[in-house]
Protein backbone atom coordinates (compact mmCIF):
# COMPACT_ATOMS: atom_id res chain seq x y z
CA UNK A 1 0.00 0.00 0.00
CA UNK A 2 1.47 3.41 -1.33
CA UNK A 3 0.84 6.34 1.27
CA UNK A 4 0.67 10.14 -0.58
CA UNK A 5 3.67 11.85 1.19
CA UNK A 6 1.37 14.99 1.21
CA UNK A 7 -0.75 13.79 3.62
CA UNK A 8 2.06 14.47 5.99
CA UNK A 9 2.28 18.36 5.07
CA UNK A 10 0.14 19.30 8.08
CA UNK A 11 2.87 17.41 10.33
CA UNK A 12 4.53 20.75 12.03
CA UNK A 13 0.75 21.03 13.78
CA UNK A 14 1.56 17.81 15.88
CA UNK A 15 3.87 20.88 17.72
CA UNK A 16 1.96 23.97 16.81
CA UNK A 17 -1.23 22.67 18.08
CA UNK A 18 -0.11 22.21 21.47
CA UNK A 19 1.88 25.42 21.46
CA UNK A 20 -1.20 27.23 19.72
CA UNK A 21 -3.40 25.76 22.86
CA UNK A 22 -0.55 26.96 25.43
CA UNK A 23 -1.03 30.31 24.47
CA UNK A 24 -5.27 29.87 24.27
CA UNK A 25 -5.07 28.67 27.63
CA UNK A 26 -2.75 31.59 28.99
CA UNK A 27 -4.83 34.55 27.53
CA UNK A 28 -8.38 33.02 28.18
CA UNK A 29 -9.81 32.95 32.02
CA UNK A 30 -13.27 31.38 31.54
CA UNK A 31 -13.09 27.60 32.86
CA UNK A 32 -15.24 25.98 31.03
CA UNK A 33 -13.54 27.62 27.67
CA UNK A 34 -10.20 26.49 29.17
CA UNK A 35 -11.70 22.61 29.22
CA UNK A 36 -13.24 22.61 25.92
CA UNK A 37 -10.69 23.81 23.75
CA UNK A 38 -7.47 21.93 26.05
CA UNK A 39 -10.45 18.16 25.63
CA UNK A 40 -10.69 19.45 21.51
CA UNK A 41 -7.11 19.78 20.44
CA UNK A 42 -6.56 16.57 22.41
CA UNK A 43 -9.12 14.66 19.99
CA UNK A 44 -7.49 16.26 17.27
CA UNK A 45 -3.97 15.36 18.31
CA UNK A 46 -4.92 11.69 18.78
CA UNK A 47 -6.52 10.65 15.48
CA UNK A 48 -4.23 12.82 13.32
CA UNK A 49 -1.15 11.15 15.58
CA UNK A 50 -2.83 7.66 14.99
CA UNK A 51 -2.84 8.56 11.49
CA UNK A 52 0.17 8.88 10.64
CA UNK A 53 2.22 6.46 13.01
CA UNK A 54 0.06 3.84 11.01
CA UNK A 55 0.80 5.81 7.90
CA UNK A 56 4.90 6.09 8.29
CA UNK A 57 5.00 2.49 8.59
CA UNK A 58 3.42 2.23 5.41
CA UNK A 59 6.24 4.69 3.21
CA UNK A 60 9.10 2.24 1.64
CA UNK A 61 11.59 4.78 2.88
CA UNK A 62 10.47 3.75 6.64
CA UNK A 63 10.65 7.84 7.32
CA UNK A 64 9.69 10.87 6.36
CA UNK A 65 11.15 14.23 6.86
CA UNK A 66 9.94 17.37 6.80
CA UNK A 67 11.67 20.72 5.79
CA UNK A 68 10.95 23.87 7.75
CA UNK A 69 10.66 26.58 4.91
CA UNK A 70 12.26 24.17 2.76
CA UNK A 71 15.69 24.63 4.05
CA UNK A 72 17.35 21.29 4.02
CA UNK A 73 19.73 20.19 6.65
CA UNK A 74 22.30 21.61 7.89
CA UNK A 75 20.98 24.68 7.50
CA UNK A 76 17.53 24.40 8.04
CA UNK A 77 15.07 22.64 10.67
CA UNK A 78 13.43 19.72 10.51
CA UNK A 79 11.53 17.10 11.43
CA UNK A 80 11.93 13.33 11.08
CA UNK A 81 9.08 10.78 11.75
CA UNK A 82 9.40 7.07 12.42
CA UNK A 83 7.65 4.15 13.14
CA UNK A 84 9.48 4.22 16.30
CA UNK A 85 8.68 7.96 16.93
CA UNK A 86 5.84 7.89 15.54
CA UNK A 87 4.26 4.88 17.77
CA UNK A 88 5.43 7.09 20.90
CA UNK A 89 3.81 10.48 19.81
CA UNK A 90 0.32 9.00 18.80
CA UNK A 91 0.93 7.13 22.61
CA UNK A 92 1.61 10.49 24.04
CA UNK A 93 -1.33 11.71 22.73
CA UNK A 94 -3.77 8.94 23.65
CA UNK A 95 -2.01 9.65 27.55
CA UNK A 96 -2.61 13.23 27.11
CA UNK A 97 -6.22 13.45 26.28
CA UNK A 98 -7.15 11.03 28.97
CA UNK A 99 -5.19 13.23 31.67
CA UNK A 100 -7.12 15.96 30.03
CA UNK A 101 -10.22 14.79 30.23
CA UNK A 102 -9.15 13.78 34.25
CA UNK A 103 -7.83 17.03 35.01
CA UNK A 104 -11.28 18.81 34.02
CA UNK A 105 -12.09 19.51 37.15
CA UNK A 106 -9.78 17.91 39.41
CA UNK A 107 -8.68 21.41 40.98
CA UNK A 108 -10.33 22.72 43.90
CA UNK A 109 -9.47 26.27 42.33
CA UNK A 110 -10.06 27.68 39.11
CA UNK A 111 -7.15 29.72 39.51
CA UNK A 112 -4.90 26.67 39.62
CA UNK A 113 -6.81 25.06 37.04
CA UNK A 114 -6.21 28.03 34.73
CA UNK A 115 -2.34 27.73 35.18
CA UNK A 116 -2.06 24.16 34.68
CA UNK A 117 -3.61 24.44 30.99
CA UNK A 118 -1.23 26.28 29.49
CA UNK A 119 2.06 24.63 31.59
CA UNK A 120 0.03 21.32 30.77
CA UNK A 121 0.00 22.32 26.93
CA UNK A 122 3.51 23.88 26.95
CA UNK A 123 4.89 20.00 28.24
CA UNK A 124 3.43 18.19 25.54
CA UNK A 125 4.60 20.77 23.25
CA UNK A 126 8.35 20.05 24.25
CA UNK A 127 7.32 16.10 24.36
CA UNK A 128 6.19 16.07 20.51
CA UNK A 129 9.34 18.41 19.70
CA UNK A 130 11.73 15.57 21.19
CA UNK A 131 10.29 12.53 19.25
CA UNK A 132 10.31 14.62 15.80
CA UNK A 133 13.48 16.89 16.09
CA UNK A 134 15.91 16.37 13.51
CA UNK A 135 18.92 17.75 15.04
CA UNK A 136 20.56 17.41 18.76
CA UNK A 137 20.17 21.16 19.36
CA UNK A 138 16.58 21.47 19.20
CA UNK A 139 16.38 18.50 21.25
CA UNK A 140 18.48 20.84 24.12
CA UNK A 141 15.41 23.55 23.51
CA UNK A 142 12.85 21.29 23.36
CA UNK A 143 14.48 19.58 26.78
CA UNK A 144 14.69 23.34 28.67
CA UNK A 145 10.90 23.58 27.90
CA UNK A 146 9.98 20.43 29.36
CA UNK A 147 12.07 20.66 32.43
CA UNK A 148 10.72 24.16 33.06
CA UNK A 149 7.12 23.68 32.31
CA UNK A 150 7.21 20.39 34.54
CA UNK A 151 8.21 22.43 37.40
CA UNK A 152 5.48 24.79 37.09
CA UNK A 153 3.06 21.55 36.82
CA UNK A 154 4.69 20.39 40.29
CA UNK A 155 4.85 23.44 41.79
CA UNK A 156 0.79 23.72 41.40
CA UNK A 157 0.46 21.82 44.42
CA UNK A 158 0.42 24.36 47.73
CA UNK A 159 2.23 23.08 50.18
CA UNK A 160 6.81 23.53 51.62
CA UNK A 161 7.44 19.64 50.66
CA UNK A 162 5.89 20.47 47.38
CA UNK A 163 7.76 23.94 46.61
CA UNK A 164 11.04 21.82 47.91
CA UNK A 165 10.46 19.32 45.37
CA UNK A 166 9.72 21.57 42.45
CA UNK A 167 12.96 23.40 43.55
CA UNK A 168 15.26 20.09 43.47
CA UNK A 169 12.97 19.11 39.97
CA UNK A 170 14.46 22.77 38.95
CA UNK A 171 17.89 22.13 40.15
CA UNK A 172 18.75 18.76 38.64
CA UNK A 173 17.06 19.34 35.85
CA UNK A 174 19.34 22.99 34.65
CA UNK A 175 22.42 20.83 35.43
CA UNK A 176 21.13 18.03 33.29
CA UNK A 177 20.38 19.61 30.16
CA UNK A 178 23.86 22.09 30.83
CA UNK A 179 25.87 18.29 30.70
CA UNK A 180 23.55 17.51 27.70
CA UNK A 181 24.05 20.54 25.92
CA UNK A 182 27.90 20.53 26.74
CA UNK A 183 28.19 17.20 24.82
CA UNK A 184 26.52 18.68 21.84
CA UNK A 185 28.99 21.41 22.00
CA UNK A 186 31.93 18.84 22.08
CA UNK A 187 30.28 16.92 18.71
CA UNK A 188 29.78 20.19 17.23
CA UNK A 189 33.84 20.92 17.99
CA UNK A 190 34.24 17.66 16.44
CA UNK A 191 32.28 16.98 13.13
CA UNK A 192 30.40 20.59 12.89
CA UNK A 193 27.05 19.40 12.47
CA UNK A 194 24.27 18.93 14.38
CA UNK A 195 22.16 16.97 12.44
CA UNK A 196 20.97 12.87 13.56
CA UNK A 197 21.46 11.45 10.36
CA UNK A 198 24.80 13.06 9.48
CA UNK A 199 26.27 13.01 12.84
CA UNK A 200 25.35 9.10 12.36
CA UNK A 201 27.14 8.86 9.54
CA UNK A 202 30.38 10.53 10.21
CA UNK A 203 30.74 9.58 13.52
CA UNK A 204 33.80 7.65 14.68
CA UNK A 205 34.90 5.77 17.97
CA UNK A 206 37.37 9.21 19.19
CA UNK A 207 38.14 11.00 22.50
CA UNK A 208 36.15 13.41 22.02
CA UNK A 209 33.26 11.49 21.24
CA UNK A 210 33.52 9.61 24.05
CA UNK A 211 33.20 12.63 26.34
CA UNK A 212 30.11 13.70 24.53
CA UNK A 213 28.56 10.57 25.02
CA UNK A 214 29.55 10.47 28.70
CA UNK A 215 28.09 13.85 29.36
CA UNK A 216 24.95 13.30 27.37
CA UNK A 217 24.20 9.95 29.18
CA UNK A 218 24.98 11.80 32.68
CA UNK A 219 22.63 14.47 31.31
CA UNK A 220 20.12 12.30 30.54
CA UNK A 221 20.38 9.62 33.35
CA UNK A 222 19.60 12.78 35.46
CA UNK A 223 16.30 13.65 33.58
CA UNK A 224 15.24 10.16 33.49
CA UNK A 225 16.01 8.99 37.30
CA UNK A 226 17.97 5.88 36.54
CA UNK A 227 19.29 4.70 39.96
CA UNK A 228 21.23 6.50 41.57
CA UNK A 229 20.36 9.19 39.70
CA UNK A 230 16.63 8.83 41.42
CA UNK A 231 17.06 11.25 44.38
CA UNK A 232 14.35 13.82 43.09
CA UNK A 233 11.97 11.65 41.80
CA UNK A 234 9.73 9.82 44.50
CA UNK A 235 8.91 13.61 46.11
CA UNK A 236 8.51 15.37 42.49
CA UNK A 237 6.03 12.57 41.53
CA UNK A 238 4.57 11.97 45.00
CA UNK A 239 3.78 15.88 45.89
CA UNK A 240 2.80 16.95 42.36
CA UNK A 241 -1.47 17.05 42.02
CA UNK A 242 -2.64 13.63 40.15
CA UNK A 243 -2.86 14.34 36.51
CA UNK A 244 0.76 15.84 36.83
CA UNK A 245 2.42 12.68 38.80
CA UNK A 246 0.17 10.61 35.67
CA UNK A 247 2.60 12.80 32.96
CA UNK A 248 5.57 12.62 34.54
CA UNK A 249 5.58 9.04 35.42
CA UNK A 250 3.83 7.81 31.91
CA UNK A 251 5.60 10.32 29.51
CA UNK A 252 7.73 12.41 30.04
CA UNK A 253 10.79 9.59 31.34
CA UNK A 254 10.17 8.05 28.27
CA UNK A 255 10.79 10.94 26.12
CA UNK A 256 14.76 10.94 28.12
CA UNK A 257 15.01 7.49 27.74
CA UNK A 258 14.17 7.68 24.01
CA UNK A 259 16.96 9.67 23.69
CA UNK A 260 19.18 7.67 25.38
CA UNK A 261 18.34 4.45 23.62
CA UNK A 262 18.64 6.70 20.43
CA UNK A 263 22.31 8.17 21.24
CA UNK A 264 23.65 4.78 22.12
CA UNK A 265 22.48 2.68 19.71
CA UNK A 266 21.76 4.75 16.72
CA UNK A 267 23.97 8.10 16.65
CA UNK A 268 26.78 7.14 18.62
CA UNK A 269 26.86 3.58 18.13
CA UNK A 270 30.58 3.61 17.30
CA UNK A 271 31.27 4.31 20.70
CA UNK A 272 29.32 1.79 22.42
CA UNK A 273 31.22 -1.14 24.44
CA UNK A 274 29.60 -4.13 25.67
CA UNK A 275 31.22 -3.19 29.37
CA UNK A 276 29.19 0.06 28.91
CA UNK A 277 25.69 -1.34 28.21
CA UNK A 278 26.42 -4.35 31.05
CA UNK A 279 27.57 -1.46 33.37
CA UNK A 280 24.10 0.15 32.49
CA UNK A 281 22.05 -2.68 32.74
CA UNK A 282 23.65 -3.23 36.23
CA UNK A 283 22.12 -0.18 37.43
CA UNK A 284 19.07 -0.87 35.83
CA UNK A 285 19.21 -4.17 38.22
CA UNK A 286 19.85 -1.96 41.17
CA UNK A 287 17.05 0.18 40.32
CA UNK A 288 14.59 -3.14 40.49
CA UNK A 289 15.71 -3.79 43.41
CA UNK A 290 16.22 -0.84 45.62
CA UNK A 291 12.72 1.08 44.03
CA UNK A 292 10.75 -2.41 44.84
CA UNK A 293 12.38 -2.52 47.95
CA UNK A 294 11.44 1.38 48.74
CA UNK A 295 7.69 0.93 47.30
CA UNK A 296 7.04 -2.23 49.52
CA UNK A 297 8.46 0.06 52.80
CA UNK A 298 6.14 2.99 52.12
CA UNK A 299 3.11 3.80 54.31
CA UNK A 300 2.01 6.83 51.38
CA UNK A 301 0.21 4.97 48.90
CA UNK A 302 1.22 7.79 45.67
CA UNK A 303 4.84 7.66 47.28
CA UNK A 304 4.57 3.79 46.46
CA UNK A 305 3.63 4.67 43.14
CA UNK A 306 6.23 6.67 42.93
CA UNK A 307 8.96 4.22 44.42
CA UNK A 308 7.50 2.15 41.25
CA UNK A 309 8.04 4.01 38.27
CA UNK A 310 12.39 3.91 39.65
CA UNK A 311 12.02 0.19 39.65
CA UNK A 312 10.15 -0.24 36.57
CA UNK A 313 12.73 1.87 35.01
CA UNK A 314 15.52 -0.23 35.86
CA UNK A 315 13.88 -3.06 33.21
CA UNK A 316 14.75 -0.48 29.93
CA UNK A 317 18.14 -0.26 31.17
CA UNK A 318 18.24 -3.77 31.44
CA UNK A 319 17.26 -4.00 28.02
CA UNK A 320 20.64 -2.53 26.95
CA UNK A 321 22.96 -5.42 27.24
CA UNK A 322 20.03 -7.36 25.84
CA UNK A 323 19.92 -5.25 22.68
CA UNK A 324 23.80 -5.88 22.56
CA UNK A 325 23.83 -9.06 22.44
CA UNK A 326 20.03 -9.85 21.07
CA UNK A 327 18.63 -6.33 19.02
CA UNK A 328 15.83 -8.33 17.38
CA UNK A 329 14.35 -9.94 20.26
CA UNK A 330 14.92 -6.40 22.57
CA UNK A 331 13.58 -4.32 20.36
CA UNK A 332 10.12 -5.03 20.62
CA UNK A 333 10.66 -5.63 24.26
CA UNK A 334 11.59 -2.27 24.89
CA UNK A 335 8.66 -0.85 22.45
CA UNK A 336 5.98 -2.44 24.58
CA UNK A 337 7.36 -2.05 27.46
CA UNK A 338 7.44 1.80 27.32
CA UNK A 339 3.68 1.69 26.20
CA UNK A 340 2.16 -0.82 28.68
CA UNK A 341 4.26 1.27 30.98
CA UNK A 342 2.79 4.33 30.15
CA UNK A 343 -0.37 3.27 30.08
CA UNK A 344 -0.39 1.16 33.01
CA UNK A 345 1.50 3.50 35.08
CA UNK A 346 -0.98 7.00 34.16
CA UNK A 347 -3.95 4.90 35.00
CA UNK A 348 -2.19 3.96 38.51
CA UNK A 349 -1.54 7.92 39.32
CA UNK A 350 -4.74 9.09 37.98
CA UNK A 351 -6.81 5.89 40.03
CA UNK A 352 -4.44 7.17 42.91
CA UNK A 353 -5.01 10.59 42.50
CA UNK A 354 -9.28 10.00 42.92
CA UNK A 355 -8.69 7.76 46.27
CA UNK A 356 -6.50 10.41 47.64
CA UNK A 357 -8.94 13.60 46.74
CA UNK A 358 -12.22 11.49 47.49
CA UNK A 359 -10.91 9.84 51.09
CA UNK A 360 -8.72 12.69 51.74
CA UNK A 361 -5.84 10.44 52.66
CA UNK A 362 -3.38 8.37 50.97
CA UNK A 363 -1.95 5.96 54.02
CA UNK A 364 -2.16 2.59 52.95
CA UNK A 365 -2.78 1.29 56.22
CA UNK A 366 -6.52 3.66 56.45
CA UNK A 367 -7.40 2.26 52.73
CA UNK A 368 -9.12 -1.04 54.39
CA UNK A 369 -11.86 -1.37 52.76
CA UNK A 370 -12.28 0.92 50.05
CA UNK A 371 -13.31 -0.77 47.13
CA UNK A 372 -16.49 -1.10 47.96
CA UNK A 373 -16.94 2.90 48.24
CA UNK A 374 -14.78 3.38 45.26
CA UNK A 375 -14.68 0.19 42.71
CA UNK A 376 -13.77 1.84 39.67
CA UNK A 377 -10.82 3.42 41.01
CA UNK A 378 -9.70 0.42 42.87
CA UNK A 379 -10.50 -2.02 39.83
CA UNK A 380 -8.13 0.79 37.68
CA UNK A 381 -5.70 0.00 39.80
CA UNK A 382 -5.98 -3.66 39.94
CA UNK A 383 -5.53 -4.01 36.23
CA UNK A 384 -2.55 -1.24 35.97
CA UNK A 385 -1.10 -3.87 38.53
CA UNK A 386 -1.43 -6.59 36.17
CA UNK A 387 0.81 -5.08 34.03
CA UNK A 388 3.03 -3.28 35.99
CA UNK A 389 4.01 -7.19 37.46
CA UNK A 390 3.83 -8.81 34.40
CA UNK A 391 0.61 -11.31 34.64
CA UNK A 392 -1.15 -12.36 31.47
CA UNK A 393 -3.06 -11.26 29.19
CA UNK A 394 -1.18 -7.67 29.28
CA UNK A 395 1.00 -5.73 27.51
CA UNK A 396 3.08 -5.97 30.17
CA UNK A 397 3.40 -9.41 29.84
CA UNK A 398 4.29 -9.54 26.60
CA UNK A 399 7.16 -6.87 26.85
CA UNK A 400 8.25 -9.01 30.28
CA UNK A 401 8.08 -11.94 28.12
CA UNK A 402 10.00 -10.46 25.34
CA UNK A 403 12.97 -9.44 27.67
CA UNK A 404 13.28 -12.80 29.08
CA UNK A 405 13.21 -14.29 25.49
CA UNK A 406 15.93 -12.31 25.08
CA UNK A 407 17.99 -12.66 28.00
CA UNK A 408 17.66 -16.45 27.16
CA UNK A 409 18.37 -16.65 23.37
CA UNK A 410 21.82 -14.25 24.88
CA UNK A 411 22.58 -17.20 27.35
CA UNK A 412 22.60 -13.76 30.04
CA UNK A 413 21.20 -15.84 32.71
CA UNK A 414 22.01 -13.49 35.42
CA UNK A 415 19.56 -10.90 33.81
CA UNK A 416 16.85 -13.94 34.13
CA UNK A 417 16.77 -13.93 37.79
CA UNK A 418 16.75 -10.11 38.50
CA UNK A 419 13.56 -9.90 35.92
CA UNK A 420 12.01 -12.86 37.51
CA UNK A 421 12.58 -11.21 41.12
CA UNK A 422 11.67 -7.98 40.19
CA UNK A 423 8.46 -9.43 38.58
CA UNK A 424 7.67 -11.12 42.32
CA UNK A 425 8.91 -7.82 43.99
CA UNK A 426 6.27 -5.85 42.00
CA UNK A 427 4.01 -8.62 42.79
CA UNK A 428 4.59 -8.63 46.99
CA UNK A 429 4.33 -4.39 47.30
CA UNK A 430 1.45 -3.76 44.84
CA UNK A 431 -0.70 -6.99 46.29
CA UNK A 432 0.22 -5.61 49.69
CA UNK A 433 -1.87 -2.68 48.47
CA UNK A 434 -4.75 -4.45 46.69
CA UNK A 435 -5.23 -6.82 49.90
CA UNK A 436 -6.29 -3.62 51.95
CA UNK A 437 -8.18 -2.24 49.29
CA UNK A 438 -10.02 -5.49 49.22
CA UNK A 439 -10.30 -6.76 53.07
CA UNK A 440 -12.76 -5.13 54.86
CA UNK A 441 -12.17 -2.80 57.43
CA UNK A 442 -12.73 -2.89 61.22
CA UNK A 443 -14.45 0.52 61.35
CA UNK A 444 -16.31 1.96 58.70
CA UNK A 445 -14.70 4.92 58.53
CA UNK A 446 -12.99 5.03 55.16
CA UNK A 447 -16.58 3.92 53.52
CA UNK A 448 -18.38 6.23 55.21
CA UNK A 449 -16.16 9.20 54.39
CA UNK A 450 -16.15 9.06 50.81
CA UNK A 451 -18.86 10.49 49.04
CA UNK A 452 -18.83 8.42 46.06
CA UNK A 453 -16.88 7.14 42.43
CA UNK A 454 -15.22 10.10 40.86
CA UNK A 455 -16.09 10.18 37.34
CA UNK A 456 -13.26 11.41 35.88
CA UNK A 457 -11.45 7.95 36.90
CA UNK A 458 -13.23 6.78 34.07
CA UNK A 459 -10.40 8.24 31.80
CA UNK A 460 -7.52 6.27 33.72
CA UNK A 461 -9.89 2.70 33.51
CA UNK A 462 -9.62 3.68 29.56
CA UNK A 463 -5.52 3.71 29.79
CA UNK A 464 -5.62 0.29 31.83
CA UNK A 465 -8.37 -1.13 29.67
CA UNK A 466 -5.75 -0.30 27.09
CA UNK A 467 -2.87 -2.43 28.40
CA UNK A 468 -4.72 -5.53 27.94
CA UNK A 469 -5.97 -4.48 24.83
CA UNK A 470 -2.02 -4.54 23.94
CA UNK A 471 -1.67 -7.82 25.53
CA UNK A 472 -4.19 -9.14 22.85
CA UNK A 473 -3.21 -7.51 19.98
CA UNK A 474 0.59 -8.31 19.81
CA UNK A 475 0.87 -9.69 16.61
CA UNK A 476 -1.02 -6.47 15.14
CA UNK A 477 1.26 -4.25 16.62
CA UNK A 478 4.48 -6.11 15.14
CA UNK A 479 3.17 -6.92 11.64
CA UNK A 480 2.44 -2.66 11.77
CA UNK A 481 5.48 -1.33 12.89
CA UNK A 482 7.98 -4.22 11.33
CA UNK A 483 10.84 -4.44 14.26
CA UNK A 484 13.19 -5.91 12.14
CA UNK A 485 13.84 -2.08 10.60
CA UNK A 486 12.15 0.01 13.28
CA UNK A 487 15.34 1.08 14.71
CA UNK A 488 17.46 1.43 11.73
CA UNK A 489 19.46 4.35 11.13
CA UNK A 490 18.47 7.82 11.28
CA UNK A 491 15.55 7.01 13.77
Amino acid sequence: MQIDVNWFEYLPWVIMLPLVTAIFCFMVKHIWVLRTVSLFSAIVLVIYTCAIAYAVTMLETRQFTYELGGWASPLGIGLVLTPLSAVLIAMTAIVALAISFYASGYFSYQQIERRFWSLWWLLLTSLFGIFMASDIFNIYVMLELMGLSAVGLISLQKGIETLKAAYQYLLVGLFGSLLYLLGVALLYREYAVLDINLLTDMMTNSALSQFALLFITLGLLLKTALFPLHFWLPAAHSSAPAPVSAALSGIVVKATYFLLFQFWFVIMAPVITYSATVFMGLLGMLAVIWGSWQAFRSRRLKLLVAYSTVAQLGYLFILFPLYFSSPELAKPAMLYFVIAHAFAKSAMFMAVGSIQKIAGFDDIHKLSGISAALPVSTFTFAIASASLIGLPPSGGFIAKWLILSSAISADLWAWIVVILVGGLLSAAYLFKVLNQFFTTSNSQFVVNSVRGADFRTYAALALALLTIALGLNALWLFDALNPDVILRKGI
